[in-house]
């Protein structure tokens, strides 16, 4: 959540600042601003709402001239979101300058306290705190803005990424990130700060990345310094070149990144299981699971952590390693994981899932479980995040950047991932035949053009979404393998047209639901010919009976649920196990077109954000 975007050098800052905003604009913010220094005075501009808002409000009231600048896009935590609580924010003399991702956990006192020295707030924010304990750090101990920075930061607690100026000292930048991402571009005495590495990848491919507790000072003329904050002491900066390209960033012709993304999907998944699965040979190479698999066959159990859609991957996760590896799955909110006294056993191994690779309860979930002595396998989108450091081992998705605040194919990526280590586990553990091995392998090389084939229902799922785009309540409903795709469908539409959607267990409909079921709710029934279908179908009659109208997801020729259904959506058949990699596709889509029906924001939904790096 948040935007930060910075940079020093030798070409006007404004431009490279405002289209970095642009670029972080996928994170979900509520409010932007931009300070820029140019020479002989520090000029800054934010507002509520949109960066284009900014560019409007900014261009009329500003000069833009300067060579240093930051810029902020805000998600709301402390304080409503309007132009007073956006960032920047100011030091009481109005020498610092702060941009700031996270939340301070004690601002309170800290604030309480620089009252009592006479220090006057303007906003509601953590945030103002921070650069007003910085500037009095610097008056009582008379220290350089680095030195303050960092006395300041080990009198907080919290999370934060943060990028401080001084207007008397208008030739560095002093960064720091503990529990938030910060990226740093290397160009040719030229630096970019910002919260990942897209606003600068047109400038330079050369980026490091600050670890957790570590500061840099930012300057063109002297060579940058990073040091622990903790301690002072010296980090070697690491380089690593980016592999990210600018194409992948922009929508490629799609009127939104979602649609854009959801097209991606056959060539992600396909990306994601080349060089590890060679279906020919019979082999599935990972050395994240090959390096560890002792781990993983004398494991007592298997624990998932996740959130959101990833948690809705660990869900379909857990059926597939019990039916492939017969080794018992629990699936946790990390959210609720770390905060219940787990048991956690130093026989156990927990999986990650975060698409981000950054986010907060995931790593609180990785850190309880390190400390009680488990296995930590990390399974992420994003080369050198947080949690990919902090896991004993990993793998990474191979779905390129996913724009789009709702997940798409980050979803199918970690499924593919998900399924190569249980299918590798079966085999090891013996639980699965050398046959049955071989046709998985196979049948798994052939999803991506299966997916493929489920993108063709685009315009029968555009014609149905208009029929519905209306409902106030949708519920989705499936089985078995299906049950986790039910609850990301209706995550889904609730993510971005804002209606209120249900995924059930098609089982548990007359548990409750079906009390909610008339002629004006839509039901999505997950009724492919593999699984309990004819159990699936009861279903579909139970509801046909109370008038309820049925949107139907079958596999391609089916009868049965044609003949009840008001409309049917058919996938290409495929292994059971395999079936939400197809399912999932048309949900996608239904939700997607109904947003685009509704004018609602599709790739920036309301209050949402996508790489959620605070509680």
């Amino acid at each position: 959540m948040c935007g930060i975007v910075g940079y020093i050098g030798h070409r006007k800052a404004y431009p490279i600042v405002l289209n970095g905003l642009k670029r972080l604009e996928y994170r979900g913010y509520d409010s932007a601003g931009i300070a820029i220094y140019d020479g002989k005075e520090l000029k800054f501009s934010k507002t509520k709402g949109k960066v284009a808002d900014l560019e409007k409000k900014l261009e009329a009231e500003i000069s833009t001239d300067g060579t240093i600048a930051i810029g902020h896009t805000r998600w709301a935590t402390h304080g409503v979101p309007n132009d007073v609580n956006s960032h920047p924010h100011f030091s009481n003399n109005g020498d610092l300058v702060i941009i700031h991702n996270g939340i301070i956990e004690n601002y309170e006192p800290l604030k309480q306290e620089l009252k009592n020295r006479g220090y006057t707030f303007q906003s509601d924010t953590d945030t103002e705190v921070l650069v007003n304990l910085i500037e009095d750090v610097q008056k009582k101990e008379k220290v350089k803005l680095g030195k303050a920075v960092q006395i300041a930061l080990n009198q907080t607690i919290g999370a934060y990424a943060i990028a401080v100026f001084d207007r008397k000292k208008p030739n560095e930048i002093v960064v720091a990130r503990l529990g938030s991402p910060l990226a740093i571009g290397v160009g040719d005495n030229e630096y970019f700060i910002a919260s990942d590495a897209s606003p600068f990848l047109e400038f330079t491919k050369n980026a490091i990345y600050l670890e957790d507790g570590e500061m840099a000072i930012v300057r063109t003329h002297k060579d940058m310094k990073i040091r622990k904050i903790k301690n002072d002491s010296l980090v070697d900066p690491y380089i690593q070149e980016l592999q990210m390209n600018l194409e992948q960033i922009e929508k490629g012709g799609y009127d939104h990144f979602m649609l854009k993304e959801i097209y991606e999907q056959p060539d992600a998944i396909r990306d994601t299981f080349r060089g590890r699965m060679l279906a020919d040979q019979g082999l599935i190479k990972m050395a994240g699971i090959d390096d560890h698999i002792d781990k993983f066959i004398n494991a007592k159990r298997i624990l998932v952590v996740a959130c959101g859609t990833s948690w809705h991957a660990g869900l379909v996760a857990e059926y597939v390693f019990e039916e492939l590896a017969r080794v018992p799955v629990e699936v946790e909110y990390a959210s609720e994981f770390r905060y219940r006294n787990p048991v956690i056993d130093k026989d156990d191994v927990l999986i990650a899932i975060s698409q981000s690779g950054e986010t907060a309860d995931t790593m609180a979930a990785i850190k309880l479980a390190k400390e009680s002595g488990a296995f930590v396998f990390g399974v992420c989108n994003v080369v050198g995040s947080s949690i990919s450091r902090e896991s004993h081992a990993g793998a990474y998705t191979h779905a390129g950047p996913e724009i789009g605040v709702a997940s798409t194919k980050a979803f199918t990526t970690q499924i593919t991932v998900l399924t190569l280590i249980a299918l590798q586990l079966a085999k090891k553990k013996g639980k699965i035949s050398t046959s049955d091995f071989h046709t998985y392998l196979k049948e798994l090389e052939t999803i991506p053009e299966k997916v493929a084939e489920a993108l063709t229902t685009n315009d029968l799922v555009e014609k149905i979404a208009a029929i519905y785009k209306e409902s106030k309540n949708c519920l989705y409903l499936g089985r078995g393998f299906n049950f986790p795709v039910a609850l990301e469908g209706a995550l889904k539409l609730k993510e971005i047209s804002y209606i209120h959607a249900e995924g059930y267990p098609a089982a548990e409909m007359k548990h409750g639901p079906i009390a909610l079921i008339d002629d004006q709710m839509p039901v999505v029934v997950i009724a492919t010919k593999k699984g309990h279908y004819e159990k699936v179908v009861s279903n579909i009659q139970e509801i046909k009976a109370r008038s309820g109208k049925i949107i139907g997801i079958v596999t391609k020729g089916d009868v049965d649920v044609k003949n009840l259904a008001d409309h049917v959506i058919e996938v290409p058949e495929t292994i059971e196990f395999m079936t939400p990699l197809l399912t999932t596709i048309p949900l996608q889509l239904l939700s997607y077109h109904i947003a685009v029906l509704l004018d609602k924001n599709v790739d920036q939904p309301r209050n949402l954000a996508k790489s959620v790096t605070v509680e």
